[in-house]
């Protein structure tokens, strides 16, 4: 419930968004039809028809996207028709006749502008699902959860119903865009004279930002001015509804007598791989308690939970626990087999790791987040979850209560389990962190603020100014759905942010070849703030896609400019965060 009224929330929003645009002229062609039977099933349409193809976009694959692009051609054909029966009764009447022929969506009557049914329902209907499967909203960071969360844990109804509660708001604000544009035509039509000259100007708008649309000019120009402020409002609805994209509210503390029955553990048989150790299944785990943890190589959360993960399996094994890993990707690398056994090496796990490139497990725990925990008792049963970092106490008391429940004895009640951490394992300084995760590919690119904006195309681009948590580019870049690549040396990315810790998930390219480069801040050598994969002078070298830790202030935490440069071509960039 507190998803759905953040969804709606969101949509509302877009009223005060770049992303209304586009839409915008389509929704005043109608305000001077009835709202009942004419605007009112046009932003019907108009939600139905993007509910299914944000559902639709959650699935993935190659028949989706053919039939996107479909949908998003035939948007713009049946468009481009009622568009040019507004500039001209003589295209309508010439057009409407092999609409009538082929049963195309929209009938002659439908459409026509002087017709008895052009202000009719079902007209209304069609061009609003016309309109919707034309617009792309912006993806805030309340969508980008939902779709994110579907994308992840498949179709349902509960991504339906968040995906119609965005729709709603969306309807919402275009409901009082068109009541408002409605009140200007009222104003106005008196001194035109001819109410056939608004028409005709609403024809010529349609068509000129078909033509934009078309043409990918549309997308291009919204990335020039970014709905930075927007993204900011659903930030905070997001923190006073309490709902965190990245990880849950911590569960309440178990007693040791008292830890619930959640469920059981789902079959293991649909990991891909398994690394560190013989696969393991639910019937060989029978008698031992099980802990288990979700979990993605180049998460930094993740990273911080390892730590304490490394000291549960060396104190509890002779007690008969059992860790197991879950590796689900969220980056494309993240399913390549040998980066993710690099990475088990790299953090000295030692433990099986099931890889999860299928996110079979995950439905199969019904998990959402990463990091999760599970503990699961010797019969099977999930007794304690633990979503995001923290609550590591509370944990640790569910497996001493239930290792002891298997021994047939009371918890011995020892006390939370000391752990070593130190750099990049080392937990976050909460108290100083006024960052938070950027990512750096179109798909989610935030807060981006080189003025040529994001483009799918390669480009020359320049570095603007960032504040506090915007980002830029500087070079010749090309900026792909999950990472910008860089396509020529001398390439730079620039951060302002506010955290003792800076990480950047970055990789080299498909060839492999290592990329050194050099950090600055506030353009000067970190010194005594370098992170731990770099030096005092800044230099680094990117050898393997991973997350690299290229700041850590070592004196009071301050707002600092940090810039990364490529010395060659081929980085990757995907994201940054921040600890």
């Amino acid at each position: 419930m507190i998803l759905a009224i953040a969804a709606y929330l969101a949509g509302v929003l877009t009223l005060l968004s770049p992303c209304l645009v586009p839409v915008l002229p389509f929704v005043l062609a109608r305000v001077d039809r009835p709202f009942l039977t004419g605007m009112l099933p046009f932003l019907a349409g108009l939600g139905a028809a993007f509910v299914a193809a944000a559902g639709l976009a959650t699935l993935g694959g190659g028949v989706v996207a053919w039939l996107g692009t479909a949908g998003r051609v035939l948007a713009l054909s049946v468009l481009a028709v009622f568009a040019l029966t507004l500039l001209s009764p003589h295209a309508s009447a010439w057009l409407h006749r092999p609409l009538v022929r082929l049963g195309g969506i929209l009938s002659r009557r439908a459409v026509e502008p002087g017709s008895r049914l052009s202000s009719g329902i079902p007209g209304s209907l069609g061009l609003g699902a016309a309109t919707g499967l034309l617009w792309t909203p912006c993806a805030g960071p309340i969508l980008g959860l939902v779709l994110t969360g579907a994308a992840l844990n498949g179709p349902g109804w509960q991504t339906a119903a968040l995906l119609a509660a965005y729709a709603f708001g969306a309807a919402t604000a275009l409901a009082a865009a068109a009541r408002l544009g409605g009140s200007v035509v009222a104003l106005i039509r008196p001194h035109l004279g001819l109410g056939e000259r608004l028409r005709q100007v609403a024809g010529a708008a349609m068509i000129a930002v078909l033509a934009a649309v078309a043409l990918g000019a549309d997308a291009d120009l919204l990335a020039r001015y970014p709905a930075a402020a927007t993204t900011a409002v659903e930030d905070a609805i997001l923190r006073v509804l309490r709902v965190d994209p990245a990880q849950a509210a911590p569960t309440a503390a178990p007693t040791a007598g008292d830890l619930p029955v959640e469920g059981r553990l789902p079959s293991l048989s649909g990991a891909t791989h398994w690394l560190n150790g013989e696969p393991q299944t639910v019937e060989g785990l029978r008698g031992r308690v099980v802990l288990v943890h979700v979990w993605t190589y180049s998460c930094i959360n993740c990273i911080r939970t390892l730590p304490t993960l490394r000291a549960w399996a060396e104190r509890y094994r002779a007690q008969g626990l059992a860790v197991i890993g879950i590796h689900a990707p969220e980056f494309a690398f993240e399913r390549d087999i040998g980066n993710v056994a690099a990475a088990i090496r790299r953090f000295a796990l030692p433990y099986p790791v099931a890889v999860d490139n299928e996110f079979r497990l995950w439905r199969g725990l019904r998990n959402a987040y990463w990091p999760a925990l599970y503990v699961v008792d010797a019969q099977g049963r999930i007794r304690h979850h633990q979503f995001g970092e923290g609550g590591t106490a509370q944990a640790d008391a569910a497996i001493q209560a239930l290792l002891a429940e298997s021994a047939g004895g009371r918890a011995s009640n020892d006390g939370p389990t000391p752990t070593r951490a130190a750099g990049i394992e080392a937990g976050p300084d909460l108290a100083h962190l006024a960052s938070t995760e950027t990512y750096v590919g179109s798909d989610k690119a935030t807060h981006f603020v080189s003025p040529e904006g994001v483009s799918p195309e390669p480009r020359l681009y320049t570095p603007g100014r960032p504040r506090l948590n915007e980002w830029s580019l500087a070079g010749h870049w090309t900026i792909e759905p999950e990472y910008a690549r860089l396509d020529a040396p001398g390439g730079s990315t620039t951060y302002r942010f506010r955290a003792r810790d800076l990480h950047l998930v970055v990789g080299p390219g498909p060839d492999g070849l290592p990329v050194p480069f050099d950090v600055s801040l506030d353009g000067e050598p970190p010194g005594a703030d370098h992170g731990a994969d770099i030096g005092s002078d800044g230099g680094g070298v990117v050898a393997a896609t991973r997350l690299y830790q290229l700041v850590r202030q070592s004196g009071p935490v301050r707002e600092r400019t940090f810039a990364i440069r490529f010395h060659r071509p081929g980085a990757r960039v995907y994201a940054f965060t921040f600890g």
